[in-house]
């Protein structure tokens, strides 16, 4: 009847810089570590190529540009392409305008995204659960409609999800 919370695969420890919500940053931002978003970029958010970057964006928080991470959890505004190498959480504020490339996807009730989804990696498929969380199959997956809102139901390989 009630389920416990599942623990995130990624470890908040690994945030150390900040962006609080009144700052406004015009150009790429290039991190290594964490780094957690309650304000503006206007420009691209990079992780280092060789590291683990993890990138949390807060209900508070907006990208207008291209984002490319290790992992990241979102839960603001993205108006951008989102690559993401290994665990991706779109929270349920989470809006996104652009396509998404990831390996591991947990989608929360409420998630926006408008435009294609495309799964990519080596971890066998594993079916949904409840919360829409999917893992990639080894051929890759896409979904591919205008706009897609997640009320957590996608399919065991994430190739497709309702829309409305």
């Amino acid at each position: 009847m009630f389920w416990k919370k599942k623990s995130s695969p990624v470890d908040a420890g690994r945030l150390s810089s900040l962006l609080a919500k009144d700052t406004c940053v015009r150009g790429d931002v290039v991190f290594d570590g964490g780094l957690r978003i309650d304000g503006r970029v206007e420009g691209n958010v990079l992780g280092q190529p060789e590291g683990r970057g993890l990138l949390v964006l807060s209900n508070k928080g907006s990208v207008a540009g291209m984002v490319a991470v290790h992992d990241a959890v979102i839960n603001g505004l993205v108006e951008g392409d989102l690559e993401v190498e290994h665990y991706l959480e779109l929270q349920a504020n989470a809006r996104v305008t652009g396509n998404i490339t990831y390996r591991t996807l947990k989608l929360e009730c409420g998630a926006s995204v408008e435009g294609k989804l495309k799964c990519v990696g080596e971890a066998p498929a594993t079916s949904a659960q409840g919360t829409g969380e999917a893992k990639a199959s080894g051929q890759g997956g896409e979904a591919s409609t205008k706009v897609l809102s997640f009320g957590g139901a996608v399919d065991g390989n994430a190739r497709t999800a309702r829309s409305s």
